[in-house]
Formats: C-alpha cells, sequence, structure tokens
C-alpha cells in the first residue's frame, strides 16, 4: 500500500472556516456584480458548471465558457435589485469542502452547492451545480 505524504502546501490550515466565508463573499460580490474576473480568481480554470437542461438533460459548461456567458448578463447590481444572498452549510473533510449558498438573481432564485479543494496553498471552486427556482 502506497503511503501519501501531505504537505503544508496541500493541507488546509487550521482556519478552515474563515477561508472558505471569505471565498463565498468573492463569489457573492461576483454574483451581484455580475463580476467574470472576479469569479475567475476563486475557480479553478480545470473547474465546471453544471445544471439541469431541458427534461431529463443535465448541461455541463467548461468554467472558462461559463465565464463569456457571465460577462454578457446584466446584474442584479445594475438592475437596482436589492442583495440577497446566504451561506446555508459549509462542510469540510480534509482538503476538500462543500458550500451550500443561496443567491438572488430576479427574476430567479438559485442554491448552488460549490465542491472545493485546498490547491496551491487556497481553497478553490472545482465544480458548481446549481437550481434555479422563479421568484414569485
Amino acid at each position: 500500500m502506497k503511503e501519501i505524504m501531505m504537505t503544508s502546501q496541500s493541507m488546509p490550515p487550521a482556519e478552515n472556516i474563515n477561508e472558505l466565508v471569505a471565498l463565498t463573499k468573492t463569489y457573492f460580490d461576483a454574483v451581484y456584480a455580475m463580476d467574470a474576473d472576479g469569479f475567475a480568481t476563486i475557480f479553478d480554470p480545470a473547474a465546471s458548471v453544471t445544471r439541469r437542461g431541458d427534461g431529463n438533460s443535465v448541461v455541463v459548461t467548461p468554467v472558462a465558457a461559463w465565464l463569456d456567458m457571465v460577462r454578457s448578463l446584466r446584474s442584479p447590481r445594475d438592475a437596482g435589485s436589492v442583495r440577497a444572498d446566504q451561506i446555508l452549510s459549509i462542510a469540510v473533510t480534509r482538503d476538500m469542502a462543500l458550500l451550500k449558498l443561496r443567491v438572488r438573481i430576479p427574476p430567479r432564485e438559485m442554491t448552488d452547492l460549490l465542491s472545493c479543494f485546498y490547491l496551491n496553498g487556497r481553497w478553490q471552486i472545482v465544480q458548481k451545480v446549481f437550481a434555479a427556482e422563479t421568484l414569485a
């Protein structure tokens, strides 16, 4: 059996939650401003964004293509929308974390599941899975 040694560069620091909360703040700010460059600072370049398509299909988009789409969207801030974002949960297991978040991008509200790895000395999003509901 091969033993894997984790270096201090690959092991997350003891203050996991604080760093993950900071990542979510950057994420929430980027959502409200539709700031693709802000998103790019917290997504790993190999990340993907997954959502339900029509019917029972699944749509997986590489993060670079998703960031291009974000650049074409009108931001909730520019639309004058009230900001509404919330951390629903944070689960951490060694060098991986799952963030469950809620954001509002009228006319929808999204639940986002962000899978993160501790890579290159910081937390990075490697997978975003989301579902949207139309606001009443």
